[in-house]
């Protein structure tokens, strides 16, 4: 007899549409529209992003007899250390793939685990209803450099780390690339950056992303994030793209989650860095 509570049953029969499409429009170049450089190695997929970041996906690794995990590891870590201006790569895991041993030896490889995060799917429509907002806060599409440098130094604090002028300068140049990223603010009267957003239209797919959620700890629990969320939402319904996806942690999950989003899946990021050898 299996013991699943019924509302799980239901959550899985109505995420699993959601992991198709997930699985079947972004885990293909659609995933990585900002790479500089993608090399092919067996079923991965190698990348180079600006300002030295390395990042490794695939659509799936069969575990079958001819797929050599020790070597697609060995093989795509020996491609970005072989690039001086590498120093950081992520290897982006996912939950639902089946792949026994993969994480033995990515850390075998030097890869360090990070943090899960859970991937969300669901319908903009369902995110994009207004949301009072408290008074003096005001949302807005920012685009220049010191709203720029104001909103991820916002992030990084509140995230626990360091401002760091390299997270702005990569959305600086990510946003000069006119790739259809968007950035969005919440700010009070006297403007400051309360809550902060990102929107990723992925070209070619029915998607958008919605990443970089960030919401100063003294403002939570006003509305603010939920009301940035809505307004990425209807800026993507505007864009033509019906669903949206994102990683999210366990702070923005359930708030998504309360809005009509269902997590299909979890990624894991395993992480090299140039700084550990």
């Amino acid at each position: 007899m299996n013991s699943k509570p019924a509302g799980e049953f239901v959550r899985e029969s109505l995420a699993s549409p959601y992991l198709s499409y997930y699985d079947g429009q972004l885990r293909t170049d659609a995933e990585t529209p900002s790479a500089v450089k993608v090399q092919r190695l067996g079923p991965l997929r190698l990348i180079n992003f600006t300002g030295g970041q390395g990042f490794i996906t695939y659509a799936h690794i069969a575990p079958t007899d001819d797929t050599n995990l020790a070597s697609l590891v060995g093989e795509s870590l020996a491609y970005f250390r072989e690039q001086p201006e590498i120093h950081d790569v992520e290897w982006k895991s996912r939950g639902h793939d089946h792949a026994p041993g993969l994480h033995e030896q990515l850390l075998a490889h030097g890869f360090a685990v990070d943090a899960s995060e859970s991937i969300m799917v669901g319908r903009a429509a369902d995110l994009s209803a207004e949301t009072p907002l408290p008074a003096g806060v005001r949302l807005r599409q920012i685009f220049s450099e010191a709203d720029v440098r104001a909103m991820t130094a916002m992030q990084d604090l509140t995230f626990g780390e360091a401002v760091s002028a390299h997270h702005a300068e990569a959305i600086l140049r990510r946003l000069a690339t006119a790739d259809g990223m968007q950035l969005w603010v919440a700010e009070n009267s006297t403007g400051e950056i309360l809550s902060a957003g990102r929107l990723e239209p992925v070209p070619g797919t029915d998607f958008a992303g919605i990443w970089g959620g960030a919401t100063v700890a003294a403002y939570r629990g006003q509305g603010i994030y939920r009301a940035l969320t809505a307004a990425r939402a209807r800026a993507a319904l505007d864009l033509g793209k019906t669903l949206i996806h994102s990683d999210s942690t366990e702070y923005s999950r359930p708030i998504l989650e309360r809005y009509g989003l269902l997590k299909v899946s979890t990624t894991t990021p395993y992480r090299w860095s140039r700084t550990q050898l």
